[in-house]
């Protein structure tokens, strides 16, 4: 076994390049022939000098002769010749394949010799690849002009971001050291380079429009149903670096408190089984309400039959998005922005009964707009709001035992005239709180020092009522229970947005420039259209897991190499995936896919 080099011309330029392969030579005929056992491609950087120390060792692994003289490799090489030696069993296995499966194969091996090599990791990486088949990814990918080497690259990339999420450099890393996904799409992973990751980032990104309308019809007719809520809503994540390259880069208000970092905002339709519909980048500092005609209108283009109604939160529903719908013709419903709320106990449907859970909703008809105002009370909700008001009032009460305590102290606020300035600050720090006292504070005209702070809690004068919340609507054919439940609705979509950064890799975005940082938003909810599809057939089998959760479950089966002395000094080579254990079985017969990720190889060398 030794590496040959082959000079050979370019047929694009006449230049003249060498490519590299690991061959043997073998006697056929009477005849000695030289056999290509791995092609190693253009890029081989070992040293010529090191050529007969790796051919060597890559035959000690494969014959299992560590206990020869060492071949004199260095060290950094050692990674690659377990690699070569790895595909030349598999490239071995797949000649031999032509044996059926189904006889018994008895041989004599030594048991003492057993060795177990190279485990991969196939358990998260199955399930994500057939929800991929299963959505028809792979076919749409093909007919948008990807070839064999871009749809496993593409494959590579959304699984990758489905089982260990992060940046393309740690996708690569994963890919090549750490999952067997290779091995179950027949593509050595090995020999990809970085740039390829970015590249079908940018490829996907120029296909978004059309592969989100084809995915979103797909899981329409896998799980056959009805288009009848939209929910919308806005997410942002920051990036390091100022982001000069980037246009959709500004700073604004960040959801993980990273207002110091550029932000990008990700805005996302979804229906109300939780399938996203549309997604679009926008700036930093995009002001929610302006982007909801750019968003939900495009959904008019769709020519449905009948508009779906559109859920908002408060943050969106303001009175010109309201007008907007209107005009358009959508059914919508929203968190109302006004102070006022009212409540009648009296009046109230019971809607849920759950545990210490009680909600109650009152319908009005509002008779100057039309609309339907559902008030809703939440017990639940009472004891939020009462407890955060609480912790406010001992906040409050904290701050002035403080500023009471140093009116006798040395080197403290003692000043009239500065102790209501400081007492101002305070009220305006805990303004929710503020209000429910009254405070005064005493003092010597002569010396012009406050001598005395005094504070009591009564019960302030408002019309609010904790625990309540009001919901408007133009849809008057929903009763109190579906109006309510479709409200909830939007706290599916704060989960979505949730497993987008906590699970999927949203963030933080290692991109600068404004197309691959579309594009690394862009694989994210693709991602989750896989992820959305397993999960939402696993509640059909009972199984409510999140997809951290599901990852936990299936983390632990993995291909391994089991490799064995024969009787006659050769080497069994048996590569199969592990049993899986109970609790991986219960996920694979939900989603009724094999339990055994890959094809048994065996080899014998």
């Amino acid at each position: 076994m030794y590496i040959r080099r082959t000079s050979i011309k370019s047929r694009r330029d006449g230049e003249p390049y060498y490519t590299y392969r690991l061959v043997e030579s073998v006697r056929n005929d009477g005849r000695v022939r030289q056999r290509t056992l791995l092609n190693l491609g253009r890029h081989f950087d070992v040293p010529r000098e090191q050529w007969a120390a790796l051919s060597q060792r890559i035959e000690q692994l494969m014959g299992r002769q560590n206990e020869l003289v060492p071949s004199g490799l260095e060290a950094q090489w050692e990674e690659m010749a377990q690699r070569y030696a790895a595909q030349v069993i598999r490239a071995k296995a797949r000649l031999d394949e032509g044996r059926s499966a189904e006889a018994a194969d008895y041989q004599t091996v030594d048991v003492d010799s057993l060795d177990l090599v190279r485990p991969r990791s196939v358990a998260v990486e199955h399930v994500a690849l057939e929800a991929f088949r299963q959505v028809g990814l792979d076919t749409k990918l093909k007919a948008l002009g990807f070839n064999g080497r871009q749809l496993a690259v593409a494959i590579g990339t959304l699984v990758g971001r489905m089982t260990a999420p992060g940046s393309e450099l740690a996708t690569y890393h994963w890919l090549q050291h750490h999952s067997g996904l290779g091995e179950l799409i027949d593509y050595d992973f090995s020999r990809m380079h970085l740039m390829q990751l970015y590249r079908i980032s940018d490829q996907l990104l120029k296909h978004k429009e059309a592969l989100e309308a084809f995915l979103y019809a797909r899981e329409r007719t896998l799980f056959d149903f009805e288009e009848v809520i939209t929910l919308y809503d806005l997410t942002n994540t920051y990036f390091e670096g100022t982001g000069q390259g980037n246009g959709n880069a500004a700073l604004g208000k960040s959801k993980e408190k990273r207002s110091d970092c550029p932000l990008v905002t990700l805005a996302l339709v979804l229906d109300g089984s939780g399938f996203p519909k549309r997604s679009e980048v926008f700036a930093g500092n995009a002001s929610e309400p302006l982007t909801l005609a750019q968003m939900v209108g495009k959904l008019a283009e769709d020519k449905t039959s009948s508009p779906p109604t559109v859920v908002l939160d408060a943050g969106i529903a303001t009175e010109e998005n309201i007008a907007w719908l209107v005009e358009h013709h959508y059914r919508y419903l929203v968190v109302s922005r006004k102070r006022h709320r009212e409540f009648n106990p009296d009046a109230a449907v019971l809607v849920k009964a759950e545990g210490d859970l009680r909600v109650q909703a009152q319908r009005l008809v509002n008779a100057d707009t039309g609309e339907v105002e559902l008030y809703c009370h939440s017990s639940q909700r009472e004891k939020k709001e009462q407890g955060i008001a609480e912790l406010f009032a001992r906040r409050f009460e904290d701050a002035l035992e403080k500023l009471a305590g140093g009116l006798h102290k040395k080197g403290t606020v003692k000043r009239y005239d500065k102790v209501l300035e400081r007492l101002g600050r305070l009220k305006e720090k805990y303004s929710r709180a503020a209000q429910y006292y009254e405070i005064t504070v005493e003092h010597d005209p002569v010396s012009g020092k406050a001598t005395a702070l005094h504070w009591r809690r009564h019960k302030p004068i408002d019309d609010t009522l904790p625990g309540v919340y009001c919901l408007r609507t133009n849809q008057d054919q929903w009763d109190e229970a579906t109006l309510w439940r479709t409200y909830t609705m939007l706290t599916d979509l704060e989960a979505v947005f949730r497993c987008l950064k906590s699970e999927l890799g949203l963030r933080p975005v290692f991109h600068h420039n404004t197309d691959r940082v579309s594009g690394h938003l862009f694989i994210s909810v693709l991602a989750y259209h896989l992820v959305h599809t397993i999960r939402f057939q696993l509640k059909a089998g009972n199984i409510h897991l999140g997809w951290e959760g599901l990852r936990r479950e299936l983390a632990g089966q993995d291909r391994v190499t089991v490799e064995l002395k024969r009787a006659d000094g050769k080497t069994l080579h048996i590569r199969k995936s592990t049993r899986p254990e109970p609790r991986q079985q219960i996920i694979y017969d939900a989603l009724g896919i094999s339990d055994r990720p890959g094809k048994t190889e065996k080899t014998i060398v």
